[in-house]
């Protein structure tokens, strides 16, 4: 059963969409002008009210010495807190980057995926032309033969004996003897 789907006609032709599409860029470019001046005009005001024009005219040698010291000191107040957010940002990249690493710890190694591996030429050769004459490859052949030396093995003693050998003035001479 085959079931036919009538097409849809668009609702708007192709130039009409078009001509949509188009005004309706244009009006998004007039507002993200208007948007960064607004923006502007904010950034200038919040500098304006933060930090007023100086008015040097008429003032004396004194208050302009007093001037230069306040706006120093408010220099280094500012200096101050920008350092220690330096300090704050590069403890948290620290900390991030720490974190960051225990994660992989976490996950383990990377393990890179397994490539196919082709045989040789002989090999596929050898599988077409005689299944009699293919020889399992025998890997315990190639490995070096390692001797192992005989350990040697301690003298076991009964350990009253060493007891008793200890005990007294004797012992203790030989444990002293022993420590110099």
């Amino acid at each position: 059963m085959v079931i036919m789907r009538r097409l849809r006609k668009p609702k708007y032709s192709a130039t009409h969409r078009l001509h949509l599409k188009s005004k309706l860029l244009k009006k998004a470019a007039t507002m993200l002008v208007a948007e960064t001046e607004q923006k502007k005009q904010e950034k200038e005001k919040v500098v304006n009210e933060c930090f007023p024009p100086l008015k040097l005219s008429g003032l004396s040698v004194q208050e302009l010495k007093d001037l230069c010291t306040e706006l120093h000191h408010k220099i280094d107040v500012v200096d101050e807190a920008r350092y220690d957010m330096e300090v704050k940002v590069a403890k948290n990249k620290q900390e991030i980057q720490s974190l960051n690493q225990k994660v992989v710890e976490l996950k383990g190694p990377k393990r890179p995926n397994l490539k196919r591996v082709k045989k040789t030429a002989d090999d596929m050769l050898g599988a077409y032309t005689d299944a009699s004459k293919l020889t399992k490859a025998d890997f315990k052949v190639n490995l070096k033969t390692v001797k192992k030396e005989d350990e040697k093995k301690e003298e076991v003693t009964d350990w009253r004996k060493n007891v008793e050998a200890m005990s007294g003035m004797e012992g203790r001479k030989k444990l002293f003897d022993a420590g110099q």
